[in-house]
């Protein structure tokens, strides 16, 4: 059965979460709906709606012009096995210690590595993007200097790949945090996939207004792997969150937007450590003094 898509742009974060609200009362209803920052620098909000069935174009026009969204473009896609798809494109990934893949790729997975498991049906944050790559490797260089993480905060989840990295290198249980209620359950999936119950824990919470990360805090090193512009809103919370002397690796930023969010961090009281580039994202090392 062929998947419809139907894509938007708009300016203003409160307009893309009201359309992506109002989608789910389109007439055929979507199967799937969602609203991001796009990661070009241009302000903008993405809003992408998939349909099992054509879509009603004279609905989504209507949509678009309450909302002050562009005129929605529908694509129509050809009949595909996607977990089929990402096996194939997806190879496993080395970052230092670390090597990350699919249930696919068991059998390649070396003695000498910290293996992590994400299955291709879960493939935000698999290790490939180069900021959650960027990430593993600034982490990977923290141990080797000795850096002791027994407290960890993976913020903004996804598939948890971080926390659990975390967690195969230091004692302690890891936290893992995510808004989006599905990333939660995808994170506590792979958790359990790589025999870490126990030592991940995973929290539905915005930005780090929960109990349990207050009740947790202070933490040795925060992973932030997010967009730039929650980094710079949550630097703050995220700076107190920290021990003094430790450590927060940001990642999710395009080249040309890291020294913004250094400007921001340092004005926090955090001082930079390393900056380092892979391909058009850059993952930032930030220390809290002691």
């Amino acid at each position: 059965m062929p998947t419809f898509t139907a894509y938007t742009t708009v300016t203003q974060k409160a307009n893309a979460d009201a359309l992506a609200e109002a989608l789910d009362d389109l007439d055929p209803e979507p199967t799937g709906i969602g609203a991001f920052e796009m990661e070009d620098g241009s302000g903008l909000w993405e809003i992408a709606a998939y349909f099992e069935e054509p879509p009603d174009q004279a609905g989504l026009a209507l949509l678009a012009a309450i909302h002050d969204a562009k005129p929605f473009v529908i694509s129509e896609l050809p009949e595909t096995d996607w977990v089929s798809k990402v096996q194939r494109d997806l190879s496993p990934v080395e970052a230092g210690r670390f090597f990350v893949y699919g249930s696919h790729d068991a059998d390649k997975v070396p003695d000498d590595c910290e293996p992590l498991l994400i299955e291709a049906s879960m493939a935000f944050g698999t290790g490939h993007h180069g900021t959650t790559l960027g990430c593993l490797r600034a982490l990977d260089r923290l141990a080797e200097d000795g850096f002791d993480g027994g407290s960890v905060l993976d913020l903004g989840c996804g598939t948890a790949v971080l926390a659990m990295a975390a967690a195969r290198i230091w004692p302690g249980v890891m936290l893992a945090s995510d808004i989006d209620a599905v990333a939660v359950e995808v994170a506590e999936a792979n958790v359990a996939a790589n025999d870490l119950a126990g030592r991940v824990r995973c929290i539905e919470a915005t930005g780090l207004d929960h109990s349990d990360l207050r009740a947790a805090a202070p933490f040795d090193l925060v992973f932030a792997n997010i967009l730039k512009g929650p980094l710079i809103d949550l630097a703050p919370a995220i700076t107190d969150s920290l021990r003094h002397g430790g450590k927060v690796i940001l990642s999710g930023l395009l080249n040309e937007q890291a020294d913004e969010v250094i400007a921001c961090y340092s004005q926090a009281g955090n001082s930079l450590d390393q900056r380092n580039e892979i391909g058009d994202w850059t993952t930032l090392v930030m220390s809290r003094p002691g």
